[in-house]
């Protein structure tokens, strides 16, 4: 009983205070990749752990009553748990009481959590059928909007093969995972980019679908509408979809190029395309950033101030030191905590 106490005891201690330490090391995206990876991980431990724990209790139940209800006693009181206590009806009845609570909270909790990733994904299916059923392919009303600097055919249609324009004066692109999935543009979007801003842009939107960044934000959104209390649930969301969004700017960096990137997120963010060569001066004096999102700041100054090498290597080092430590740790208590707890219950 007390392994399964002990944790039940680290996930708690991982989700109230590993977030902080988490944010800290991720809060400039120094490392987007193993950022992600290092809040998933954190996340999934969590969620392990407890499963643990609950799988303990209700294995102990059904092997036999008189036995948990001595393994809990003597967790809790030690030695002064004496036969006559944990076999009364009065303490029976309460850790009844107990058990009967803590199964229909974890059914529940898990019914809500279903229920939401299932709306989200019924919401995103919904979205993606209208958007194919009322935009028109890319390369249809795409090519009017790039004026004069218009890529060639076979050019075009590599750059848009999965993307549909809708009518809106808003500059906007974003992704819609599915079968298929399908990335969404703006008019007001090809209105104020470039041939190779837009195809900057898809590369972004491409890598949000190539790594799942949809279903990774859902699934951790509803955990945070299944456990509003739980600090490493309820920031961790934002936290994944920040790093998405850093990682697939790197993506895009790769196919594109930084410069391209930047200008591509300031004329999406402000609605104006600016030149290049005033790229930096208007992003630096805060001309095109005035106008953005926080989020598009934070990725525009990472984009503009790359890490050095030697920073990169430290945070990466830290961050790969975490998520093992989480990982390692999780796993050793599934692994041993169960037979340890049972052992522990039979023995006594």
């Amino acid at each position: 009983m007390r392994p399964a106490l002990l944790v039940f005891a680290y996930a708690m201690a991982v989700a109230w205070f590993v977030p902080p330490l988490l944010t800290r090391l991720t809060a400039r995206g120094i490392s987007a990749r193993l950022g992600l990876t290092a809040w998933l991980t954190a996340m999934a431990s969590v969620l392990a752990c407890a499963t643990v724990a609950l799988e303990f209790l209700v294995r102990a139940a059904a092997s036999g009553w008189p036995g948990l209800a001595e393994a809990v006693c003597r967790s809790v009181a030690g030695q002064a748990c004496t036969p006559t206590f944990y076999r009364s009806a009065l303490f029976e009845a309460g850790l009844g009481a107990a058990a009967i609570v803590a199964a229909l909270a974890a059914a529940v909790l898990a019914w809500h959590y279903g229920r939401s990733v299932q709306q989200a994904r019924r919401r995103t299916r919904a979205h993606a059928e209208a958007a194919r059923m009322t935009g028109r392919r890319l390369p249809d009303a795409g090519a009017p909007a790039l004026g004069a600097a218009v890529l060639d055919a076979a050019a075009l249609d590599a750059v848009v093969l999965d993307a549909v324009v809708l009518d809106a004066p808003q500059a906007v692109a974003y992704c819609v995972g599915g079968r298929p999935a399908t990335i969404v543009l703006t008019t007001g979007a090809l209105a104020v980019l470039d041939p190779a801003q837009l195809s900057a842009v898809l590369a972004h939107e491409r890598a949000h679908l190539a790594g799942r960044h949809h279903l990774l934000i859902a699934l951790t959104r509803a955990l945070a509408v299944s456990f509003p209390a739980v600090p490493l649930f309820t920031r961790g969301p934002d936290e994944v979809a920040r790093l998405a969004e850093m990682r697939a700017d790197d993506a895009a960096v790769r196919r594109s190029g930084r410069r391209t990137l930047i200008a591509a997120l300031l004329a999406m963010s402000t609605g104006t395309s600016l030149p290049a060569a005033a790229l930096r001066t208007a992003a630096l004096t805060g001309t095109a950033l005035g106008a953005t999102a926080c989020a598009v700041t934070d990725r525009v100054q990472r984009l503009l101030e790359p890490p050095r090498r030697g920073r990169r290597a430290r945070y990466g080092a830290a961050l790969v030191t975490v998520t093992l430590l989480l990982a390692l740790l999780s796993g050793l208590a599934a692994a041993f905590a169960g037979p340890l707890a049972a052992h522990g219950l039979h023995a006594g």
